[in-house]
């Protein structure tokens, strides 16, 4: 029996505590936070999204660039697991139409109950209001109790599992990036993911138009292609099909100073039937007349169309490319505080395969520390469930290859 420690009561950090003690190994979390899974519940605020149905040739190319890293991750703890694990704690679950996977409350706060009734069944330590450190000299773990004395903690393996940079009053601030830097650890900078984009709106567009939504539509980018619908903010705009082609806008931006996306208002229709369709009514009315009649366009995305260009074309066919193609400039990103994820964090470089640190024998990583990102729909909280599975495994492995 070894004693571990795990810094981070997200979803990676519970479920690497529920994995080694069911092995029998005593576990202690440690959270700064006054209780755990905040970011959980924040999540499951609208819906708890666990994770999606889609088979897993599908399901890996959402993680873009670390796809290959992560399938042994999705191996080891797949989305079926996922579905198991809900059921195993009395939770029933279901599939929307949009494939993805929701318990039948729709809420956290049931399921985050009965899991932490499982870990304590298991005998998990949790230290809440407990901040990490870093190491002493002769290498112990420091933490900053509630009464701001430090304490110190020689496990025999310790996981990581601080999360990323996004809603840091819940916990994830951050902070830990440069304690791993100072050890040599190579990290990624942080960036936001599966946030919203800022848009120079004109005054008149955005004291009309804020919260007003754009629905059943598609946004395309480099390549990239998202459908679902957007949310105009006072600041630019938000939503699920943005995020779908996030990361590729926030790197151009980052580089280049702006971005430009396009927005398909129509994309049930061909670009001819849409010609068609304005054909039928051009002559007789005003151009917004004839997007609404013949195409059903609403208020909001009739003014987008006027907000993005200085001249609205009058030539049928000219009028149905517009309306399939809305070109919107971006100029940044949303705050990292406010964003749903953030990219960034531990480089694959610098794990082994059992997500151990290569320079730092005992001391492994899980969840939205490592460098990847995901869309939202599933995918966030299957790669931290996953993750978190691993290094337990990891931390099993290693220490019966210490101990055989």
């Amino acid at each position: 029996m070894a004693e571990i420690s795990i810094i981070g009561a997200g979803p990676a950090g519970l479920i690497a505590a529920q994995t080694l003690a069911q092995a029998g190994h005593r576990v202690t979390i440690f959270d700064q936070m006054a209780s755990v899974g905040r970011k959980f519940l924040l999540a499951g605020r609208g819906g708890l999204n666990l994770t999606h149905s889609e088979p897993l040739p599908d399901f890996l190319p959402r993680y873009g660039a670390s796809q290959s890293f992560l399938a042994k991750a999705l191996d080891i703890f797949s989305p079926d697991d996922l579905r198991a694990w809900c059921t195993s704690l009395g939770q029933d679950w279901f599939i929307g139409s949009s494939g993805r996977v929701f318990p039948t409350v729709m809420k956290t706060s049931p399921l985050l109950r009965a899991w932490l009734a499982r870990l304590a069944a298991l005998h998990v330590t949790i230290r809440p209001r407990m901040r990490w450190m870093g190491w002493n000299e002769q290498g112990a773990l420091l933490f900053q109790n509630a009464a701001y004395e430090l304490e110190q903690f020689n496990p025999d393996a310790t996981i990581l599992a601080l999360g990323g940079a996004s809603w840091p009053r819940l916990g994830s601030d951050g902070t830990w990036v440069d304690l791993l830097l100072g050890r040599g650890i190579d990290v990624a900078p942080l960036k936001p993911a599966n946030c919203g984009f800022i848009v120079p709106w004109s005054p008149i567009f955005r004291g009309k138009f804020i919260g007003h939504a754009l629905h059943h539509i598609t946004a395309s980018f480099a390549g990239q292609i998202a459908e679902g619908e957007a949310i105009i903010s006072d600041y630019g705009i938000e939503g699920g099909v943005i995020y779908g082609i996030g990361s590729g806008l926030r790197d151009h931006i980052e580089q280049h100073g702006e971005a430009t996306m396009h927005i398909d208002l129509r994309p049930e229709m061909s670009h001819n039937e849409t010609m068609r369709r304005l054909r039928a009514i051009r002559a007789r009315e005003s151009t917004g007349n004839t997007l609404r009649k013949a195409l059903s366009l609403s208020p909001v995305a009739i003014s987008l169309l006027r907000e993005s260009t200085m001249d609205i074309p009058r030539d049928s066919e000219k009028l149905a490319g517009f309306v399939k193609a809305v070109p919107l400039r971006l100029i940044g990103t949303q705050n990292i505080g406010r964003a749903i994820s953030s990219a960034g964090g531990i480089k694959w470089s610098a794990l082994d395969e059992q997500l151990m640190l290569r320079r730092h024998p005992g001391l492994f990583a899980a969840g939205e520390m490592i460098d990847w990102e995901a869309p939202t729909g599933g995918y966030l909280l299957q790669a931290c469930f996953s993750t978190g599975t691993q290094a337990a495994r990891g931390v099993m492995n290693w220490l019966a290859a210490r101990h055989p």
